[in-house]
């Protein structure tokens, strides 16, 4: 299988500028690929996938009538990141994180932006992540956002932006460390060959992070993965970073507030907890002090936060920048925290509260990309270019009962990467969720989740919609 057919068509391909003519970045890949005897590339591929489903790298769907879970599908061709390209977007990563720690720090206490003027109060106040007893706390070193996951995409006309930041319990970073694992053993010669950045130091990345978020008298803090369960979409990754890092990985049940202390009940009595390293939402963790149904949480955890007796990442009400409404104000956020320019953009974006927009949106649903301000996963959306009339109309009645859910975005022309598909190569659409994490210092993984639609001509990449994932490759300078 060769690529001497392959047609990078009217899109921004990430391996080639035209037809027969590679990037320089993705030369000797192809190369590599090209001088495979036929058939050799799908056998790896097979391999490949076969390694992962003995790795058990899965995911759960809720309410699939296939069943709960599901192997995440994989293509074997990397995406690949010059070091150029990527020294700049660590860059703009690691400002856009900063300025969203220092608007959840403000607005969780002295609010300044919207004193100032920058942002409307009832935009705050009606956001969904936005927990008023969060109000006055003080993380461990006034850091809120530890984990972040941020969506990039690249435009037709290779421009990066942000699509969506990522700050309650951002998944996927197992898919990358198990990607990568089978990818070395798939090419090993290029991997010797072609200088690629490694990625398997992330769990003692994230360890450190963890860590520096106990207080400092404690020489020997105890860390643990909090999960909601086995059929929680993410169980394998809970498992997975709890097993990389070598802590315990808990539910709920497994603790419980004794003496003003979170403690995990062990075979040899109780244990305290210093850090957790939550992958529950805000409303199930403490059923006393938010979904008083909830039973994944600690009852009595949020008083033990409040008084420092415990740090959890990501912080509590962390998940306020996580809506889209407000992720249209990020580059105001950088502005205002920071003075200075945004260097990543955001994707221009219609805010449908205001009234001006919300004409435009309506009357261009067939054109624009509408997105629920707190859904994930590819759900409460619509595609305008791929919907029907009637699909448009409902969900304008949807947009005008509480406009304030919804924003509005033009259609993207989404990068590609040449994908295999029923054995040959098809230009796929493909985004970045790079992770960062936020210690003593802002860290920036190199590489991320590349994610991909394999269906053809599909904008989706969730996995929850049947999207796969590539390794990603950011090269050494």
């Amino acid at each position: 299988m060769r690529f001497d057919s392959y047609e990078p068509g009217d899109f921004y391909d990430e391996m080639f500028i035209a037809k027969g003519e590679p990037r320089l970045e993705a030369k000797l890949l192809i190369e590599r690929i090209n001088s495979l005897s036929p058939g050799e590339l799908t056998l790896r591929q097979q391999a490949a996938q076969a390694a992962l489903i003995k790795l058990g790298a899965t995911f759960n769907v809720y309410g699939d009538h296939q069943g709960t879970e599901r192997v995440f599908p994989f293509d074997i061709v990397p995406r690949i990141v010059s070091a150029s390209e990527w020294n700049w977007l660590e860059k703009g990563l690691k400002q856009r994180i900063h300025a969203l720690n220092l608007f959840i720090a403000d607005i969780y206490s002295e609010q300044k932006i919207i004193k100032d003027g920058i942002m409307p109060a009832d935009l705050i106040q009606s956001s969904k992540g936005f927990l008023k007893p969060c109000m006055g706390l003080k993380p461990p070193q006034e850091i809120w956002c530890h984990i972040t996951g941020t969506d990039l995409v690249r435009d037709r006309d290779g421009q990066w932006y942000v699509l969506e930041d990522n700050l309650r319990c951002p998944s996927g970073i197992s898919y990358v460390l198990e990607n990568r694992r089978v990818m070395k053993s798939t090419f090993p010669q290029i991997f010797a060959t072609l200088g690629i950045q490694p990625v398997d130091e992330y769990a003692s990345h994230l360890l450190e992070t963890l860590l520096n978020l106990a207080p400092s008298h404690i020489a020997d803090p105890t860390v643990v993965v909090l999960t909601p369960g086995i059929y929680n979409s993410a169980y394998f990754e809970h498992s997975f970073l709890a097993q990389q890092m070598g802590v315990e990985l808990v539910e709920g049940r497994d603790l419980v507030v004794v003496d003003g202390y979170v403690q995990m009940r062990t075979t040899k009595g109780l244990k305290r907890i210093d850090v957790i390293y939550r992958r529950i939402d805000d409303n199930f963790i403490d059923p006393l002090a938010f979904n008083s149904e909830s039973l994944l949480g600690i009852p009595g955890l949020m008083e033990v936060y409040s008084q420092g007796r415990v740090a959890l990442a990501n912080a509590l009400g962390s998940g306020v920048a996580d809506d889209k409404v407000i992720y249209a104000y990020v580059p105001q956020m950088i502005r205002y925290y920071l003075d200075e320019d945004q260097i990543l953009p955001n994707v221009p974006t219609y805010l449908c509260w205001e009234k001006q927009q919300l004409d435009y949106v309506l009357a261009n649903l067939d054109k624009l990309v509408v997105k629920a301000a707190n859904e994930a996963g590819g759900y409460g959306m619509l595609v305008g270019t791929e919907s029907t009339a009637e699909e448009r109309q409902e969900f304008a009645e949807k947009i005008k009962a509480n406009p304030r859910n919804y924003i509005a975005q033009p259609t993207l022309s989404l990068s590609r990467v040449p994908t295999l598909l029923e054995d040959k190569f098809e230009g796929c659409h493909v985004d970045l969720r790079p992770y960062i994490l936020y210690g003593q210092d802002i860290y920036v993984h190199p590489g991320g989740l590349t994610r991909v639609a394999l269906k053809k001509g599909s904008l989706v990449v969730n996995s929850s919609q049947g999207g796969g994932s590539k390794d990603t490759w950011v090269l050494k300078d």
